[in-house]
């Protein structure tokens, strides 16, 4: 008898131990957390640090930046000068001193700029009739078919039925945009304007060449798509060249089609990027490869202060544009808002556009000085950019100076000069008659990209890589 308590004494302490210890695992907190919870964190901190690692192998990167409040219609608003119903909402606009800038020009449909990105919304509403087409790939062929999409390369440059553009990603004349990342560019650079939708583009009368390098849905060469980009953009005729996309990482490849592009009188307009560092310990390319024909582009908010994940420095960022919840164009003539150094990119693109309708005698070399040279002094930018300026697309326009060097650096002579051509309301146009994987455009970090760290803020429409280029 005895014995057989002692046993059942035995077991019952044992099960009031494990049952202790259960409640101890369960209840018991330490700083707020308990032992299962620190063990979770324990576990999923072993399993990030034993995860495989990047290979030193050339990364480009998209930053494709996120899209907020997207809608099917723009806020109805109160005109101003044109009827564009949400051009209230673009505060980069009146940053940038847009609406005097149009009193001047609205740009050149003269002018090409190659929007190397995502792809595009060739329908869409606000942007429709502002992509270039390749007369080569038009009208009818010796069959009496229809060259847009008879299968053969017309124009014998290499690419069949490129009508407006090409997909380098898929190796087609696709050009849908599977993200949105390249059509809110468009929007901001051209988007039309007077025509009762949406917004308004920083240069309204503009040829857009649409080039997909990055495309989310598919594992492609990203800095090879890139590359081939850049010398299409040069073959066909582009003047200016928006690229949002950058990788920590040279490329003699790339440099070597940027300084054809330089030969032939070609600029680049490049996003800084956005991985919240001095690019000037850090650098990021294609931006900082240092050629006459590179604009680096930072991006600022309403206060002009450069945007935590915004790159920055004084020897390798030129300028700094709008970039925080910009609203523009997206797929199915939709409208929303991003935020990254694409956006701000973007802005200096369209700059470019109307100083060279402005001047269609500019040599890329004087677009981009007077551009850096006539932006507006800001002391928050004084250790963020080479000239510690914002953009001001009106001064770009009036200001003459000769002693404006091409550092973007200017003497005492500036004027302004009074222009006398037609306002935007009457229709005056004051113009002539882009080895290893790129980041997303838009994209930040220092890894390939990955969609579920592309936070969606959805738009408000009444709405790149490397990495990709936009939100931070």
């Amino acid at each position: 008898m005895l014995r057989f308590l002692k046993n059942k004494l035995f077991y019952l302490g044992l099960f009031l131990f494990i049952l202790g210890l259960f409640i101890f695992n369960k209840n018991t907190h330490f700083h707020g957390h308990s032992i299962n919870q620190i063990k979770n964190r324990i576990m999923a901190s072993l399993q990030e640090n034993t995860s495989p690692t990047l290979s030193k192998k050339k990364v480009r990167e998209l930053e494709l930046g996120q899209i907020s409040n997207k809608s099917k219609n723009t806020q109805n608003e109160q005109k101003v000068i044109l009827n564009d119903p949400a051009l209230q909402q673009a505060w980069g606009v009146e940053k940038s001193q847009a609406l005097k800038a149009w009193e001047i020009t609205q740009g050149s449909n003269d002018i090409i700029v190659a929007i190397i990105d995502t792809g595009c919304d060739l329908a869409h509403e606000d942007l429709d009739g502002n992509y270039w087409s390749n007369q080569g790939e038009m009208g009818l062929d010796k069959n009496g078919q229809p060259k847009q999409s008879n299968k053969i390369d017309d124009d014998q440059n290499g690419f069949i039925d490129d009508v407006h553009g090409w997909n380098f990603a898929s190796k087609n004349n696709d050009l849908t945009d599977n993200h949105g990342h390249g059509t809110h560019i468009a929007g901001i650079i051209g988007a039309r304007a007077n025509n009762g939708h949406g917004i308004v583009g920083i240069s309204p009368n503009v040829k857009m060449m649409c080039l997909k390098y990055y495309d989310p849905k598919l594992n492609s060469d990203h800095l090879g798509n890139t590359i081939a980009s850049f010398h299409y953009a040069i073959k066909m005729g582009a003047k200016i060249i928006n690229y949002s996309g950058g990788g920590t990482e040279p490329s003699f490849e790339e440099k070597a089609a940027l300084e054809l592009a330089q030969e032939k009188g070609i600029l680049l307009v490049a996003a800084a990027g956005n991985e919240r560092s001095n690019s000037d310990v850090h650098h990021y390319y294609p931006a900082d490869y240092g050629l006459s024909n590179i604009i680096s582009v930072t991006a600022i908010n309403p206060n002009t202060e450069v945007l935590p994940s915004s790159n920055y420095g004084v020897e390798t960022v030129d300028l700094a544009a709008p970039g925080q919840n910009i609203l523009s164009t997206l797929p199915g003539s939709t409208y929303g808002y991003m935020t990254g150094t694409s956006q701000a990119t973007a802005f200096v693109t369209g700059a470019a556009v109307l100083v060279y309708a402005h001047h269609p005698e500019f040599l890329h070399s004087d677009v981009k000085k007077y551009i850096l040279a006539t932006g507006d002094s800001q002391k928050t930018l004084l250790a963020k950019t080479k000239t510690s300026k914002q953009l001001n697309l009106f001064k770009s326009l009036v200001m003459m100076d000769s002693t404006i060097s091409l550092t973007g650096l200017k003497g005492s002579s500036s004027q302004i000069i009074p222009s006398s051509t037609g306002s935007f309301e009457n229709g005056g146009n004051g113009g002539g008659s882009g080895e290893g994987s790129r980041r997303a455009p838009g994209a930040s970090g220092n890894s390939l990209l990955d969609l579920n760290q592309f936070s969606r803020d959805m738009v408000k429409k009444t709405t790149p890589p490397r990495k990709g280029a936009s939100e931070e």
